[in-house]
């Protein structure tokens, strides 16, 4: 499936104003991982990410007829999402929730055993080693793994942050996270396990 442009993405927005509901399951389609990967990067569990979406695009419903650029609409999907996390995290006064563990719940690929140990142990390290990065390269890293991956300016609108330094830093956060994941499955003599 091709990226849509800007105008397919507004007639989208326009059509599910109008009561379409192809367009609104389309939309859903185009841009709910985008509002998952936002939540999950300010790292709250299952149940807050579900919340986060639901109320997300319950703004959206109640803002349709306000969009002034109904083709950025992933961006202010991005965006709206964000601010609800924040708000979630203030009414909870944390800083950083649990874990839940919704990053373990992995597709089964039918492999043997063995092998979903080794890519579950994997996964694991990963997961710990990307808990070791600071927060705003936790947050830069989850978005721009979302399908479908935002543009470098949707990026920078959420995390309020120049669209140049995006892919510096991000190539800063990367060394970073393969240093932990290095260090965390580096054996005793320094061998990987």
């Amino acid at each position: 499936m091709s990226t849509p442009t800007d105008d397919e993405i507004a007639a989208l927005v326009v059509a599910a104003r109008d009561g379409d509901a192809a367009a609104w399951d389309a939309l859903v389609d185009l841009f709910g991982n985008r509002v998952r990967a936002v939540a999950r990067s300010f790292r709250l569990n299952q149940a807050d990410t579900d919340d986060v979406f639901q109320v997300t695009w319950l703004r959206l419903v109640a803002n349709l007829d306000r969009i002034r650029e109904p083709g950025r609409v992933g961006a202010w999907l991005a965006t709206t999402a964000s601010h609800e996390c924040l708000r979630l995290l203030r009414k909870a006064g944390r800083q950083a929730p649990g874990d839940d563990g919704w990053e373990d719940d992995l597709v089964d690929d039918g492999r043997d055993v063995d092998d979903g140990l080794l890519v579950s142990e994997r996964d694991r390290a990963l997961w710990r080693a990307m808990g070791m990065l600071s927060p705003p390269c936790q947050r830069l890293l989850r978005l721009l793994a979302a399908d479908p991956a935002p543009s470098y300016l949707e990026v920078a609108e959420v995390l309020a942050m120049p669209v140049g330094s995006i892919g510096p830093t991000r190539g800063r956060c990367l060394d970073h996270l393969r240093t932990h994941f290095t260090r965390i499955t580096a054996g005793p003599e320094g061998s990987s396990r």
